[in-house]
């Protein structure tokens, strides 16, 4: 007979159905994806694999791609929603890609997270999986020597199961519309700056992980209301089994646990940062764009106050801002951390 103490408490019951109503949707939104090349047949059990939604990201595509297979990624999941400028077409002809097409509303798909967890219910269990958006591009501690698998090697050595990742965002020194970035090329060679500090934490209580605003995007677009500023915290990276489930973007995940990776008695964990190319000179229109839409969370507030910014002419360097170097200055800086990986 179970002892009284040993059963689940209230709010215990209550993540495990709000976890299970996640997957439930999920598998639901399978019949929303068209596949355009599935070949996820040629993934093997060791393989790192990489989810993506995009729309309208033909430009970036090139870059993206060959950034994630120099760090060691082995497939990519890709959810195309309804792009118009022939991003569907150009990923149709990489080998390491599987595509699925859609044209369903990307805000009733809980801006897009249904798709992806779907895609990680069905290929991702037993992989380590990375999740990005196509203008995030993971940094993390020792990488100029040691690729991806030998990070999550180690993880997985010290029972770690997720790693987190700030967003860092990047922006270029003068008006944004300047900031050209040929296809191909580097985005961060044009948008090399960011903030160092002006950071604020905070420990969501009901699941558990760390909520960070701050950076350029609150300094000028969200000045008057900071708390409206957007969510850095991100857990890109986790090896996926068939209980979990993201449950807003990538902020935070169900089980709790996957959540809980800082210390709170004075010690560091490892943890990483994803390089945010999102103010480039096509910001604007995709601006434009995505406001027109309104497929964005809160009525698209956050291009409500990115459009409103860029018509007022807003910059986003300042005398504090500091040029990208390498991971080693962001530790320095304490904007990510090796942990005790040696």
């Amino acid at each position: 007979m179970r002892r009284l103490g040993a059963w689940p408490s209230l709010g215990s019951l209550r993540l495990r159905l709000e976890r299970q109503g996640l997957i439930a949707r999920a598998i639901r939104s399978r019949t929303m994806l068209y596949p355009l090349a599935d070949r996820t047949r040629r993934i093997r059990p060791d393989d790192i694999l990489c989810c993506v939604t995009l729309r309208n990201e033909r430009s970036r595509l090139p870059y993206f791609l060959d950034y994630y297979r120099a760090m060691g990624v082995r497939h990519f999941l890709m959810v195309d929603n309804a792009s118009g400028d022939g991003s569907a077409s150009w990923l149709r002809g990489q080998a390491d890609v599987s595509l699925w097409w859609t044209d369903a509303s990307y805000k009733g798909a809980r801006f897009g997270m249904d798709w992806m967890n779907w895609l990680l219910l069905r290929h991702g269990r037993g992989h380590w999986c990375l999740t990005v958006d196509p203008d995030e591009f993971l940094v993390y501690p020792h990488m100029e020597h040691r690729p991806l698998g030998a990070l999550t090697s180690w993880l997985e050595a010290t029972g770690r199961r997720s790693f987190p990742a700030m967003l860092l965002d990047m922006y270029p020194k003068g008006p944004i519309e300047d900031a050209v970035c040929p296809e191909g090329q580097d985005p961060f060679q044009v948008a090399r700056w960011f903030d160092p500090a002006n950071y604020s934490i905070r420990k969501n209580s009901h699941f558990g992980n760390l909520w960070i605003q701050g950076g350029p995007r609150t300094r000028v677009f969200f000045a008057r209301d900071p708390l409206s500023g957007p969510a850095l915290n991100k857990i890109p990276l986790v090896k996926w089994a068939m209980r979990y489930a993201y449950v807003s973007s990538t902020h935070m995940l169900l089980p709790r646990g996957l959540n809980l990776l800082y210390d709170e008695d004075g010690g560091e964990r490892i943890s990483g940062c994803l390089l945010h190319a999102k103010f480039l000179s096509s910001f604007a229109a995709k601006s434009a764009e995505e406001l027109d839409r309104r497929q964005h969370y809160a009525g698209s507030q956050e291009y409500r106050a990115y459009h409103a910014g860029l018509h007022r002419g807003d910059q986003l360097w300042c005398s504090e801002s500091r040029e990208y170097r390498d991971w080693r200055q962001l530790e320095d800086l304490g904007l990510i951390s090796r942990g005790n990986w040696a």
